[in-house]
């Protein structure tokens, strides 16, 4: 005989959904998705307080560790780090935004397909080197940008660190998705080896790399689309 789900502790996803688009405080949203969810599931109330306690000191060392390489980055970035970046970028004249950021995108999925996630990402790689190496390869090419290519270049820059972990990492072996996948499935009557499932990420990586790879080729040509006729029209003016 089959026995109801009780569905209603969901509704906890529901309110970090709602937070989110309301831009609340993202700890108030996640404490008050835990309370509800408690209250969902009938928990009471000290058991709920005593959960989020018991979490808490498990995880108070994780803002040390997410703080130190950000004063670093910080510390590098005031001396110019940024800087030095769009400067030797500027120096390679075959380099474009979009082949800076392919060849970017495959070095990030083949380093998180062997564990090594904490070689990229967006505090440490992307704001303080990627970005500035993809604005300063395309200033070098067309002169001053504006404020809205810069933001485009530095939002293909995040997303193309981000599409490199994510289906990179689904090749790891030890990969925390792919070990609750086959624990899942394990308990469904369903036994299948970890590397199985790592080794049916590879063609998933490999169109990732593909199509997110022809983004950022169309992103040159819309680029050289955009600002070389804008500089040409100003040489013409000039002259």
């Amino acid at each position: 005989m089959q026995t109801a789900v009780n569905l209603w502790p969901l509704i906890g996803v529901a309110v970090i959904i709602v937070g989110f688009i309301l831009r609340f405080n993202p700890m108030l949203i996640v404490a008050a998705a835990a309370i509800i969810t408690g209250f969902a599931a009938h928990f009471p109330l000290d058991r709920i307080l005593a959960a989020i306690g018991t979490g808490f000191l498990k995880t108070r060392n994780i803002p040390l560790i997410i703080l130190l390489p950000l004063a670093v980055i910080g510390l590098l970035e005031r001396h110019g780090l940024r800087e030095r970046a769009q400067i030797w970028i500027s120096g390679i004249k075959a380099a474009t935004a979009g082949r800076l950021l392919i060849v970017y995108l495959l070095v990030r999925e083949l380093t998180a397909a062997v564990g090594l996630t904490g070689l990229g990402g967006h505090p440490q790689m992307v704001r303080p080197l990627l970005a500035p190496m993809a604005e300063g390869a395309t200033e070098a090419r067309f002169g001053k940008l504006s404020d809205a290519i810069r933001f485009k270049l530095r939002a293909y820059s995040a997303a193309t660190d981000n599409v490199g972990l994510f289906f990179g990492e689904d090749i790891f072996v030890a990969f925390g998705a792919i070990v609750l996948m086959v624990t899942f499935l394990k308990e469904a009557g369903i036994v299948v080896e970890p590397m199985h499932v790592a080794v049916w990420g590879i063609p998933t990586a490999i169109c990732a790399f593909l199509i997110h790879g022809f983004r950022l080729w169309l992103l040159d040509r819309r680029l050289t689309k955009e600002l070389g006729a804008l500089t040409r029209n100003v040489v013409g003016e000039k002259a």
